[in-house]
């Protein structure tokens, strides 16, 4: 009978306390392990990418039929969007600040403000955060669809370079563009700060520029510009990295934009703290004696 089978006879079932069970401790540092191992392939990944670019760009010249369109996607199409952008900044400074010199007294050095902050800090980098979201997700967007459709394996397999034909024209686009959409976005700024602190604040406008043109010099203007040629060169190099690799489907190329413009927003400020540290140092060490500390 079944029922007098010895107990020894019978097979127990396992004790769920006495299986070893695998401890969470392990988990949080396979998951930092395998964080590590991503970021750092993925960061050597974009400097070989970024050093093959170069390469072609100092050995070969693309042709005016694969840069003039370039040039045009990204400089005359942004003018619009980076004209409005700087005119916004300007007059919300000027909101902004108002308030606080009125109440000591110093309204008329409000353009010095405005202005400084525009060609110095918020011009160049709120003009690439916008160019960032429209030109560096359109560069992902497109190159990752040729890479989903195949259109870059075509490419390679007749012979020419991808990123030859495809890299190097929107990165020379971006160096020459973007800091003069850079530079629009500064003048369309002291507009805006002008038209907003004078015709409508009612400031006296011999002092406002007076002000303006104590503080604000031309190695201002050229710290704007400088960096804007690191943000461009950062906003090309990263979208078209992104679209170079891809994920298959459409939802890959949506991480891949996504991913473009959120790297490149995170890039843009660091370069921008590090260049402002050097450039700062740089105007010490030139001019001692009249190093700004405004």
């Amino acid at each position: 009978m079944a029922n007098s089978a010895s107990p020894s006879a019978r097979k127990t079932a396992p004790n769920p306390a006495a299986v070893p069970q695998t401890g969470s401790g392990h988990d949080w540092l396979a998951d930092l392990g395998a964080l590590i191992v991503d970021a750092t392939s993925a960061i050597g990944g974009f400097a070989i990418f970024s050093g093959r670019t170069l390469a072609w760009l100092a050995t070969r010249f693309p042709r005016g039929d694969t840069l003039w369109p370039n040039f045009y996607q990204v400089g005359v199409l942004s003018l619009p969007v980076v004209a409005l952008t700087g005119t916004f900044i300007g007059m919300v400074l000027a909101v902004q600040s108002y308030a606080q010199f009125r109440a000591l007294g110093l309204e008329t050095r409000l353009g010095a403000v405005i202005n400084m902050s525009l060609v110095r800090e918020l011009g160049p980098v709120l003009a690439a955060t916008m160019l960032a979201g429209r030109v560096g997700s359109a560069m992902s967007a497109e190159l990752g669809t040729m890479r989903v459709t195949e259109q870059i394996d075509a490419l390679a397999s007749m012979g020419a370079n991808p990123i030859q034909h495809l890299v190097v024209p929107r990165l020379l686009a971006c160096l020459f563009m973007i800091p003069t959409l850079v530079i629009m976005a500064d003048f369309m700024g002291v507009v805006g700060g002008y038209f907003y602190s004078v015709v409508i604040l009612g400031i006296d406008q011999h002092h406002y520029w007076r002000n303006s043109e104590q503080f604000v010099g031309n190695f201002d203007l050229f710290s704007g510009v400088f960096k804007s040629l690191f943000f461009g060169a950062t906003i090309a190099l990263v979208g078209c990295y992104r679209g170079f690799h891809c994920a298959a489907g459409a939802e890959g190329v949506g991480r891949a934009a996504t991913a473009a413009f959120v790297i490149s927003f995170v890039l843009i400020l660091l370069l921008d703290l590090l260049l402002g540290i050097m450039l700062e140092a740089l105007y010490a060490y030139i001019w001692p004696e009249g190093a700004k500390l405004f």
